[in-house]
């Protein structure tokens, strides 16, 4: 029987989901990773620049079509904004830029310099909102805690990436503070979380491996600051990156087996940040072991970049997305 108007799902632009800017991330990420990779094999630049301009117009579209639902429903951003869950995802708005003015820097400074000063300048607003939400008068239970929390305050780290080149270098040393001072403060938190209390829902299994992103980008900003020189705390951080990048694939082949949701995009960023991290260290220490690092992880990505912009599409054609929960 056919469903009537009224029985069918309400979709469309007031369901338009915030989580859609992960994509944009990891997009972002896979051009960063393929451009290091380029690099360490002397492969030209035709495929990060290609990804480039796909990864840009996603961006343009994306962004389009949250500013469009922000003008004609402002009430149901504010619904995603007291979301428990979702509240995280908003700074993926302005690390999309961060990561898009880092992939711009060697093709145009003066486009770079504008990204990096809005994504920053939005970075440091929506990271005292957020942080100011979490202690605020509101009450957050323990199973909403997740590893997405990492977004608002640990997503710092990527400022000095595109900062310390464009000559902010204080700036950059602030928000690299604020990010590796949260990274300590909300790994405790998603550890004890994880560990003393009842599994993540379904929907927010992937976001598990972003565990892996903070630390792995953490060494790249801190190679940028520390004039790309690596110490020891920068190998402290190469190192966790792996640690957790080996403790997920422990976890990937559970996760995969779930239905998919736009929350698997999460598993797309953190595995390019430990992609170009090995391409880095690779290129700093001569390490062949690290530079083969890199090339494994990037074939890994490119194979789970292809997967979910397959079942986003899937899943779009199937009316599954811009849905009300």
């Amino acid at each position: 029987m056919t469903e009537t108007t009224q029985e069918m799902p309400e979709r469309g632009l007031r369901h338009y989901p915030v989580p859609l800017f992960g994509m944009v991330m990891g997009l972002s990420g896979l051009t960063l990773a393929m451009r290091q990779g380029e690099l360490a094999y002397g492969l030209g630049g035709a495929m990060s620049m290609a990804l480039y301009f796909f990864t840009f117009a996603v961006f343009l579209l994306i962004g389009g079509g949250y500013l469009a639902k922000l003008i004609k429903y402002p009430g149901a951003v504010v619904g995603e904004w007291k979301h428990p869950v979702r509240l995280s995802f908003f700074p993926a708005i302005s690390i999309s830029m961060l990561l898009l003015a880092v992939a711009t820097l060697e093709r145009n400074e003066s486009l770079a310099t504008g990204l990096w000063l809005v994504g920053m300048a939005l970075q440091f607003v929506l990271t005292i909102a957020v942080i100011s939400n979490w202690i605020g008068t509101r009450s957050f239970q323990h199973g909403m805690l997740n590893p997405a929390w990492f977004i608002p305050a640990v997503g710092n780290v990527i400022v000095p990436i595109a900062g310390v080149p464009l000559g902010y270098v204080e700036l950059s040393w602030y928000f690299m503070s604020v990010g590796l001072v949260f990274w300590i403060i909300l790994l405790t938190l998603v550890i004890n979380r994880l560990v003393f209390h009842d599994p993540l829902p379904g929907k927010l299994q992937p976001t598990l491996v972003i565990l892996i992103a903070p630390p792995a980008v953490g060494f790249v900003a801190w190679l940028r600051l520390n004039g790309g020189d690596i110490d020891a705390f920068g190998r402290i951080l190469m190192n966790s990156a792996y640690l957790f990048t080996a403790i997920v694939l422990v976890q990937l082949p559970r996760i995969v087996r779930l239905d998919f949701a736009l929350s698997f995009w999460a598993l797309s960023f953190p595995f390019a940040a430990a992609t170009i991290a090995s391409f880095r260290f690779a290129a700093v220490t001569g390490s062949a072991t690290h530079k083969l690092f890199g090339l494994i992880l990037l074939v890994a990505l490119v194979a789970i970049i292809a997967a979910l912009l397959y079942r986003t599409a899937k899943a779009a054609l199937a009316g599954k997305i811009c849905i009300p929960e």
